[in-house]
């Protein structure tokens, strides 16, 4: 309950913002390239753990907030420029050690397998990677620049990977899926 509770409350804070500025089609892209990615790494990576929540397109948007904030800190007129990164990196850095606690902490007898962490992490670096280029520009056409092109590759390729990865790995591994809780 907390796992939504804390991602509902960062969406607000940093979803509703970035919206606000560069609109409902490159935040929606976002957010949705963060939530696919953070659920398709848990499946490669930590093929054992549930994915709860949406903390891959949660931290799609803080890590595309700060990257948001990096680039246009000069055109930036908030006062408290520093005041927001230091924050979302404190909110951050406290859910992924969190998450991490959780995940490799004894669990309680009475509690299932504990969420992982992955997620947080793929939609980390899917905020930075594409959060860079989607919000370079205000004016600029996405289809126009080079990097959206190989930024839409790279995400195709792993995304390929990740659903071939799914279907063939736990056979030729021999990993049982673990039964619903």
């Amino acid at each position: 309950l907390e796992q939504l509770g804390f991602n509902a409350f960062l969406q607000l804070m940093i979803g509703v913002p970035l919206e606000m500025v560069h609109g409902i089609m490159r935040i929606g892209l976002l957010y949705l390239a963060g939530v696919v990615a953070g659920s398709l790494t848990v499946s490669v990576t930590d093929m054992r753990a549930p994915v709860v929540g949406a903390s891959g397109g949660v931290y799609a948007l803080c890590s595309a907030h700060l990257a948001n904030v990096v680039m246009n800190w000069a055109g930036m007129r908030c006062p408290y420029k520093l005041l927001r990164m230091i924050l979302a990196l404190v909110c951050m850095s406290s859910e992924v050690g969190r998450a991490v606690w959780l995940r490799f902490s004894p669990p309680l007898p009475s509690s299932g397998p504990q969420p992982s962490f992955m997620a947080h992490l793929a939609g980390a670096v899917v905020g930075i990677s594409m959060g860079l280029i989607i919000l370079r520009s205000y004016e600029e056409n996405l289809h126009q620049q080079c990097a959206w092109w190989v930024m839409v590759f790279s995400y195709a390729i792993f995304v390929v990977f990740a659903i071939f990865w799914n279907i063939f790995a736990y056979d030729l591994l021999g990993v049982q899926i673990p039964p619903p809780p």
